[in-house]
């Protein structure tokens, strides 16, 4: 119980990074300023912070012209589900949510 609590905390944390990331760099780049790299925000989403960051670019209307946004962060998304639920149901070991 214990552990899916971490990993909770630690999917939020990088999903409100993922988020902020975007807010960040949109006001970066209507000011002109230097930018957050378009590789650091790949990698936020890749280490578990698509969900947050497919929000960002839809909040802030940032990076929505990108066809490898457009499609790469739900990409991430999915294949990020598709590990969990792999992982909670073929895991040798037990799992219980409650």
């Amino acid at each position: 119980m214990v552990v899916i609590g971490i990993i909770a905390a630690y999917l939020l944390i990088m999903n409100i990074i993922g988020f902020a990331l975007m807010g960040i760099d949109k006001h970066r780049a209507m000011k002109r300023l230097w930018r957050i790299s378009e590789s650091t925000l790949f990698v936020v989403a890749i280490i578990g912070g698509s969900l947050g960051s497919i929000i960002g670019m839809r909040f802030f209307h940032h990076k929505t012209k990108h066809w490898y946004f457009v499609y790469g962060m739900p990409a991430i998304l999915i294949l990020e589900v598709a590990a969990i639920v792999a992982f909670v149901y073929f895991a040798p070991i037990q799992f219980s949510i409650m």
